[in-house]
């Protein structure tokens, strides 16, 4: 899953695809509409894929939060979050974050990161297989690396030639073609 071309726009409702660059601004296309605006340098825009969630221990990528709350609750909510009670959103979060800090992840947030999921996951930008697929190569990976380092040796690197001592000859004298100023 790949939500680096996937911003949020300070002021700007939903999500947005980013189209294309030019000078100074990004053309983005809405993810609740279709349609294609610029979004300019002094616009606080967020990719998705530096977004991360509070915890009790290290931050989590926001990418990891969708992938919990897919293992959890599938590719439909069984809630809206947009008419949610507090109550019940702390409860699903809860579920899908446990170790999420109660003091800096707000409900506005919560709420958002829920509606975030659906509409990624409606216009089909989630893709949790490759996911599974990554992790599956890193933990194989380790396993290839010690085998690897048991079957390789060191080789010494080959020393380079010693640089000769050759005395830079002398350039002729050469006769200067200038005139000299009359005064």
């Amino acid at each position: 899953m790949d939500l680096s071309k996937v911003v949020a726009i300070s002021g700007k409702p939903g999500l947005f695809l980013v189209s294309s660059q030019g000078a100074g601004k990004l053309i983005v296309e809405s993810l609740l509409d279709g349609k294609k605006t610029p979004a300019f340098a002094n616009d606080k825009i967020s990719s998705l894929e530096e977004i991360s969630i509070f915890t009790t221990g290290e931050d989590k990528p926001l990418k990891d939060v969708f992938m919990s709350i897919y293992e959890k609750m599938g590719d439909k909510l069984d809630f809206d979050p947009k008419k949610a009670t507090p109550v019940e959103l702390r409860e699903k979060f809860l579920v899908v974050l446990p170790d999420y800090d109660e003091d800096a992840v707000y409900q506005s947030d919560m709420k958002k990161v829920f509606q975030w999921y659906q509409l990624l996951n409606d216009k089909k930008l989630l893709d949790f297989t490759v996911e599974k697929k990554e992790e599956e190569k890193l933990e194989e990976a380790p396993a290839e690396k010690k085998a690897a380092k048991k079957t390789t040796t060191k080789k010494a690197a080959p020393k380079a030639a010693p640089k000769e001592n050759v005395k830079a000859a002398a350039a002729p004298a050469t006769k200067s073609t200038k005139k000299p100023k009359k005064v």
